[in-house]
């Protein structure tokens, strides 16, 4: 299995480590040419506007789309944005999962914060391990809603969307690569294999 990490802009060095970790084989994505042979794509935090700018400069938003058919992909913090169909606000983006988010939802970078959330499908996908997931949020977008097919994942305790999944293409507001906990990796490496 080849994982492609998007690196353009953002923390990609960080999911590479955790793949790593894993023991899968991973290949930072520049160009179109580098989606071929791969098995899934992340998409990471940073800054979206800069991430859409950089990708339509490098042709990728289309060839991305046409991956996401038969591949998973998954965005996180930034990549949420970039995967989304709306941010209520013009800008670059895949438009690939029916779900609205809200850029910079908690404020800004001092308002950063960690907090422990459930994710039912970590618990389902890894039922040895119970614990609640630590979710650390930098600058963080929030899933406003989930249309059509998606279905969120994980919320907050007063009930605001933090991650949502859309068949083979997953959104998380924050970063997992951040801690030690790898169930969210293996979770989307599980898409891939489907």
């Amino acid at each position: 299995m080849k994982i492609g990490i998007l690196a353009l802009q953002g923390d990609f060095a960080e999911h590479s480590a955790t793949l790593e970790k894993l023991g899968i084989e991973t290949r930072q994505v520049r160009l179109p040419a580098q989606l071929e042979s791969l098995d899934g794509l992340i998409i990471p935090g940073g800054e979206s506007t800069t991430i859409g700018k950089l990708a339509e400069d490098f042709h990728l938003i289309e060839p991305i789309q046409e991956f996401s058919k038969t591949h998973a992909i998954w965005g996180t913090c930034a990549g949420a944005i970039f995967l989304s169909k709306d941010v209520r606000r013009k800008q670059p983006l895949l438009g690939l999962m029916d779900i609205t988010v809200e850029r910079n939802a908690f404020g800004r970078q001092v308002e950063s914060f960690e907090i422990e959330i459930e994710v039912s499908v970590l618990h389902e996908f890894d039922p040895q391990n119970e614990q609640p997931f630590h979710a650390v949020f930098i600058r963080a977008p929030l899933i406003e809603s989930v249309d059509g097919t998606a279905r969120s994942l994980a919320s907050l305790p007063d009930g605001r969307i933090v991650a949502a999944q859309q068949g083979n293409l997953l959104a998380t507001s924050f970063h997992p690569e951040l801690t030690p906990d790898d169930r969210f990796h293996r979770y989307f490496l599980s898409l891939v294999s489907n």
